[in-house]
């Protein structure tokens, strides 16, 4: 169990007890009375005290025993003070040269035994680790200058709210970009704001789950009255503006409601009902263009994960809100660049009027569809576009409805249902369909070298992915939730890992998600003051909705949280910067992303309940680093919630470092020594809440 890291002088802990070093002293006082008797137990003592006594033994009788004071005599003179000072000073200076002999030889043969290759290997090494070392010693100077330089970040100004790095849309529209381009993400110098951003005047605590999913506070996100009932797509039009709240409402009087819907898509697949999307091998689904994830929130009682995609929107957003009511979401698009997704993602991609135009560039926004979704998988597709009657009076709909029912045939997209405005298609289970297509046909297959298993906001690909993937598994072949998550030897092997790393990854996380609850229940319960009108929850439940893991590696610490019981969803996030685990994490039934944390991560601010990190300040110092941990935490300010919770576990100077920097933040923390391991500490931190001051 985890214990506080007391500062200052403390005391020294001791090995053994006060008895031991009592009994050392009768034991002391008798030795020195039976020596006067007896001079043959002197040498046993003097072996004991003096440890060079053991290299300069004869069979003659001892000539020094234990003097009055209790110190043995010295066993190297033999006469005056100065003539042993000069034989102990002779004997240091010829082991030292020996020792310097010694290692020049070894120095020497090692050198000659090294080839060319391997010199220039070590140099480069060496050049990387003098480029490490001036980056620790900058760090370094930083921390030594005190207090004077570690003056806290200010504030962020009114206008940046809602501030999200690299989505500008003036500037890139001043850059040239248009056609939709303008809403992609671009990340360059001097995007970020080196300021705290601050919640809106009148924000307040999102209602706890499972009423916060249904309603928000109006004030906590940036949206107009007539953006509240303004058509847009199905799931849009679910909620209601009630004085300073928004309801989400999954039935209506106008509409079929979001129940009625998802039971239409199951019956279409075949199923009874959307709750046997599991025994169909449907868990994680990408909803694009998600409204305000409605759709994703009806699931989430079902045991199915709905990842919510859109583009960046100033005011009304959809990902704004969605994540709001706590739901997953993250901005993305299908403008120009693929997704930060591996290929063969997602079991289920869902699209009710989301705004992407199917037919136009050729088709190549639905290559990026196939891409992601995983063989057997279902493509959803509701617009008006698909409705007969509607096209059969405009010929233009016609033309473009037959170009996309031509062209998901070539992806080889088997149309198994149409009603009304809803069409369901599914993914080949076989790799053989793309040969048995006619000659030609478009789009082609993706060579080796384009079949990228997890692109990095790579350009759009005009080709078909995934085929060259080791993971080209049907969904029906996948075990089903939750024994999805429990992967065998043979699946494990796919990712170049062997079951016992999995099984000792799952312990440890498991030992963290008790230690960190032990740790945060009383802070939250106790210390932490209770807010007017709000009842205690039980704990654990409720204590968080949300977690982003910054360092998710195999998917641990999310695995944790659900066999603990967390009514928690985890964004998972594989560093750019680290080994590539984000396939497994997501055919273990879970969602991710790649990020690279230099750069910011694509969502507004007052993201995440729960931000965890562990290893990650480690990972990223080992790199040729473009940002600074300061860079890392401001950032991690802006994601977190007022009154949200930071996580993080790694080495103990670099811990040290990330706490000097909590006073930048005016984070309140605290360090933890972990009992199990001295060289790591854990580092616990909230972040208050700060309220802007209302102009007059």
């Amino acid at each position: 169990m985890p214990r506080p890291l007391h500062r200052g002088v403390s005391g020294i802990r001791v090995s053994g007890n006060s008895n031991d070093f009592w009994d050392a002293e009768v034991k002391d006082k008798t030795e020195k009375e039976e020596s006067d008797r007896n001079h043959s137990s002197s040498q046993s003592f003097l072996s004991l005290r003096s440890p060079f006594r053991l290299f300069f033994q004869d069979n003659s009788p001892p000539k020094y025993g234990v003097t009055e004071n209790g110190f043995t005599s010295d066993p190297f003179g033999g006469g005056t003070p100065r003539s042993r000072h000069r034989l102990t000073m002779l004997f240091l200076k010829l082991s030292l040269v020996v020792i310097v002999i010694l290692a020049l030889t070894g120095s020497f043969w090692w050198t000659i035994s090294i080839s060319t290759s391997s010199r220039g290997h070590i140099f480069r090494g060496y050049r990387r680790l003098q480029e490490q070392l001036v980056s620790d010693l900058w760090d370094i100077g930083e921390l030594s200058l005190g207090p004077s330089r570690l003056k806290e970040i200010e504030f962020c100004s009114e206008e940046f709210e809602n501030y999200i790095p690299c989505f500008n849309v003036s500037e890139n529209v001043a850059l040239g970009y248009s056609d939709g381009n303008e809403y992609d993400r671009l990340c360059g110098h001097g995007s970020r704001k080196s300021c705290l951003v601050l919640p809106p005047v009148n924000y307040k605590i999102p209602l706890r789950w499972p009423t916060g999913k249904e309603v928000i506070w109006v004030a906590n996100v940036k949206i107009t009255g007539q953006e509240v009932f303004s058509s847009g797509s199905l799931t849009k039009r679910m909620m209601m503006l009630e004085e300073d709240q928004i309801s989400f409402r999954s039935a209506s009087l106008m509409f079929d409601g979001v129940e009625d819907y998802s039971h239409q898509i199951a019956e279409m697949i075949g199923l009874r009902n959307e709750s046997n999307f599991i025994q169909a091998g449907v868990r994680t689904i990408l909803d694009i263009g998600c409204g305000y994830g409605s759709f994703g929130a009806h699931l989430f009682s079902k045991q199915l994960l709905t990842m919510c995609i859109a583009n960046y929107e100033s005011s009304g957003s959809q990902v704004q809100l969605t994540l709001e009511r706590g739901l997953p979401a993250m901005i993305g698009s299908f403008n120009s660049k693929q997704l930060p997704y591996p290929s063969l993602s997602f079991d289920m991609l869902h699209c009710a009027r989301c705004g992407v135009d199917w037919d136009k560039n050729d088709g190549i926004f639905l290559i990026e569809a196939d891409r992601v979704l995983k063989p057997g998988g279902y493509f959803v597709w509701t617009s008006p576009l698909t409705n007969v009657h509607t096209f059969l009076r405009d010929k233009e709909k016609q033309k473009r409805w037959n170009f996309v029912r031509d062209f998901a045939e070539n992806l080889c997209w088997e149309l198994i249902s149409q009603q009304d405005e809803t069409v369901v298609w599914k993914k080949t289970n076989t790799k053989s369909c793309y040969s048995s297509r006619k000659p030609g046909s478009c789009p082609p297959i993706c060579s080796k070298g384009q079949d990228a298993e997890s692109p990095y906001y790579r350009p759009l690909q005009n080709c078909i992915g995934g085929t060259n993937s080791r993971r080209w598994v049907p969904i029906e072949e996948r075990a089903t939730w939750p024994f999805r998550s429990n992967l065998n030897k043979n699946e494990l092997e796919l990712y170049g890992l062997h079951s016992e790393e999995l099984v000792v990854d799952t312990a440890n996380y498991k030992t963290a998600v008790r230690n960190y609850w032990s740790l945060l229940s009383p802070l939250i319960f106790s210390d932490h003051p209770k807010r007017p009108g709000d009842e205690d929850p039980s704990p654990p439940y409720n204590m968080f909705r949300n977690v982003l893991d910054m360092n998710a590696r195999y998917g641990g610490f999310n695995a944790a949280l659900l066999e603990a019981g967390k009514s928690v969803w985890v964004m998972n996030v594989v560093p750019t910067t680290g080994p590539n685990y984000l396939p497994l994490v997501l055919d273990r039934g879970y969602i991710g992303v790649s990020h690279n944390w230099c750069e910011a991560f694509p969502t507004y601010p007052r993201t995440y309940d729960m931000v965890h990190a562990d290893g990650l300040l480690s990972l990223e110092t080992s790199q040729y680093r473009r940002c600074t941990m300061l860079d890392l935490f401001t950032e991690i300010d802006r994601l977190l919630r007022p009154e949200g919770w930071v996580i993080i576990h790694d080495k103990a100077p670099l811990i040290e470092s990330a706490r000097a920097l909590t006073v930048q933040l005016k984070w309140d923390a605290r360090v933890i020594e972990i009992e199990s391991n001295s060289d790591e500490r854990l580092l616990i931190c909230q972040k208050p809440f700060f309220k802007r001051q209302a102009t007059s």
